[in-house]
């Protein structure tokens, strides 16, 4: 476990993933991949993004499956022993969200399936403007996504507002976040930029990744 200076306390990592039903997933992708492929690639950035935050060993993970945790592929996960797996609750993925928060005691990220380009050290930098007391400490953490979104929130405690009025899913999410973060005087850093797989258009990038490569093609 990477435990980071001035700070006892480990950040926990929740996935959150829809389980990958064909029809039901990364449906803007089916044009180019069929609804078969589309959630094969979901189940493929599931087991990625676990990968990637167990890589980061900064502290427990768990996947969050929508639109619960009965599909097949969180089971065998679940049998397997390899993520704990809980399921997503609430209305919007702002409730779903704040709802992850609640459940955890201690300071938490939480990222999607989505953003093939995040990597274990982008998780430990997160980790370490949330936690290290040399820089101030903050409240929330934040790495924007091109779209207009973000693909990683991390928070020190639960900031149940922070999750209201916002409209999921539209290309306003990171800047009416930033409106709610003033609004409740909460301190927050924010990382570099990165994109997450949406479009066929985001195909072709993410074949430049390892490990997707040959998978894309």
């Amino acid at each position: 476990m990477a435990i980071f200076p001035g700070s006892a306390e480990l950040a926990g990592v929740a996935v959150f993933a829809r389980a990958p039903q064909p029809g039901t997933v990364k449906t803007r992708l089916i044009p180019a991949l069929g609804a078969v492929g589309a959630a094969r690639l979901q189940r493929r950035l599931t087991l990625h993004a676990l990968a990637v935050a167990r890589e980061a060993a900064i502290g427990s993970v768990t996947l969050w499956g929508a639109p619960d945790g009965r599909h097949r592929f969180f089971r065998a996960l679940r049998r397997c022993g390899a993520v704990t797996v809980c399921r997503q609750s609430g209305g919007d993925l702002g409730a779903r969200m704040a709802a992850a928060f609640a459940a955890h005691d201690g300071p938490l990220l939480l990222i999607g399936s989505d953003c093939p380009a995040l990597q274990a050290t982008h998780l430990a930098a997160a980790a370490g403007a949330l936690l290290d007391e040399r820089q101030g400490g903050n409240d929330a953490v934040f790495i924007p996504a091109e779209d207009g979104g973000y693909v990683l929130v991390g928070l020190r405690r639960p900031q149940p507002r922070l999750f209201e009025g916002v409209e999921w899913g539209s290309e306003q999410v990171m800047a009416q976040t930033r409106q709610r973060l003033s609004e409740l005087a909460l301190r927050w850093v924010e990382l570099p930029t990165l994109w997450d797989v949406d479009r066929p258009a985001d195909l072709a990038r993410l074949a430049t990744l390892e490990g997707f490569a040959a998978w894309i093609e």
